[in-house]
């Protein structure tokens, strides 16, 4: 051999040892290019035939209403799960598919078809979904729940209306980066692991509905850059709405572990619990879903959520104060836009029934959020409580979007997060510009 190479001077291991790391990287380079650009074929699952009787087909509308699919599977004004509704993100515009059995929909999909999209976020045609389906949480759900849930949704009238494009930014848009993504943060969920709880009741059954269906990380799990969350329930911004979801570990955000087992569920079911009442998108997630949760699933989530490990870390000292410029206005503007409702000090106004029409801001854990971000959204564009069996004419907010300038509003809300005790760092005009222009409209 040495001769040969001798000889000819062109055999491979007479290559340039300076040009080998560089061959080495170009077919590393074409592997994964060639990797990223390979169409990904319909994960193999197995088919079956759910029932279409009364009793399966009611078991999945209850089951879409636990995950609260309407919501988002609805145009404002559209039909009922037709999709088309715009969900906003910071790389451009999704809009939700539509889930009913028309062409345009699940017309052609079979109950595997729909199992795959749940359990491994893909299309039927082999197409990765884009995340803000959140099967990063219907992962965990059983394949029962999953075939009942496509009974109930087979069983709608079928609507023709095509779906708007998405609109991404590049490279966003491709399937290569959802590829990168998914290989990055997706893991498939394990779901007949679990088995049925012994207590349909008990904390296993709740940790069931907040991993799945239930989706709360979608909203109250931090985000990366890229998106990518995780089923820790430790709080973070909402994507391009302006929204902050509090930590449900952490007691001084919304952690439940002081709270009584009876004033959870009411917060779930109608809105409010003594000074508690949720605004916000948690709203919305009351409205359509949790207050029409059977008994025992609003108790077994009450349950897995009080016995959440307490995270945080211990209170800071004292926040810097506010300038005496800063601080007089803030109080003159609280003294002319607020104390109406929620009292000189801060203490609230209930109504004839007793229970808070105002809620008191004075001790409010959502004043003294390290983000300011809910005080900015609620001031701004105001907001109702939902309106529910147990609350049927709450009480609202005015928008005061038109009344108070950005500095206007970061003086108010640094007098509300610095008096009665408060120890909350103050809000910039810049902050509340931030804010304002985050929002997804």
């Amino acid at each position: 051999m040495s001769a040969m190479s001798a000889d000819y001077p062109d055999a491979p291991d007479a290559l340039n040892p300076a040009l080998r790391p560089w061959l080495v990287l170009v077919l590393l380079l074409a592997a994964l290019l060639t990797w990223l650009l390979w169409p990904a074929s319909p994960v193999t699952v197995a088919d079956s035939t759910p029932g279409t009787d009364a009793t399966t087909i009611e078991r999945g509308r209850y089951l879409a209403t636990l995950g609260n699919c309407q919501h988002c599977h609805t145009v404002r004004g559209g039909a009922p799960y037709a999709g088309g509704r715009g969900i906003g993100t910071p790389y451009g515009t999704l809009y939700s598919s539509n889930l009913t059995p028309g062409p345009a929909g699940l017309g052609e999909w079979s109950a595997g078809d729909f199992w795959r999209a749940l359990h491994h976020g893909q299309s039927r045609d082999g197409r990765w979904l884009y995340p803000a389906f959140p099967y990063g949480n219907t992962t965990h759900i059983t394949r029962a729940d999953s075939d009942a849930l496509y009974a109930y949704l087979r069983s709608l009238p079928p609507v023709a209306t095509p779906v708007p494009v998405h609109q991404l930014r590049w490279p966003f848009d491709t399937q290569a980066a959802l590829k990168v993504w998914r290989t990055l943060y997706f893991e498939e969920g394990q779901p007949e692991a679990a088995g049925a709880p012994a207590d349909p009741a008990g904390p296993q059954r709740g940790a069931y509905l907040v991993r799945g269906l239930g989706h709360c990380s979608a909203c109250h799990a931090p985000r990366n850059a890229l998106g990518a969350g995780g089923l820790d329930l430790t709080g973070g911004l909402i994507p391009a709405q302006g929204w902050y979801a509090p930590s449900l570990t952490d007691p001084r955000e919304a952690g439940l572990q002081d709270w009584p087992l009876e004033d959870i569920v009411a917060l779930f079911q109608s809105g409010r619990a003594d000074a508690g009442v949720v605004t916000g998108p948690m709203a919305a997630v009351v409205q359509h879903s949790t207050q029409h949760w059977q008994a025992d699933d609003l108790r077994a989530m009450a349950l897995y959520l009080q016995q959440q490990q307490r995270t945080g870390t211990p209170a800071a000292g004292a926040a810097s104060a506010p300038g005496p410029a800063q601080a007089g206005a803030g109080a003159k503007l609280y003294e002319q836009h607020c104390a109406q409702c929620h009292g000189a000090q801060g203490q609230g106004i209930r109504g004839r029934d007793g229970q808070w029409a105002y809620p008191p801001l004075a001790g409010n854990r959502s004043v003294t959020l390290a983000s300011p971000a809910n005080l900015v959204q609620m001031v701004l564009n105001g907001g109702f409580a939902p309106a529910t069996a147990g609350h049927a004419r709450p009480f609202g907010m005015p928008p005061f979007v038109l009344v108070l300038s950005d500095a206007e509003l970061a003086a108010v809300l640094t007098h509300l997060r610095t008096q009665w005790g408060h120890q909350a760092g103050p809000v910039s005009a810049l902050q509340v510009q931030q804010l304002r222009e985050s929002t997804a409209r």
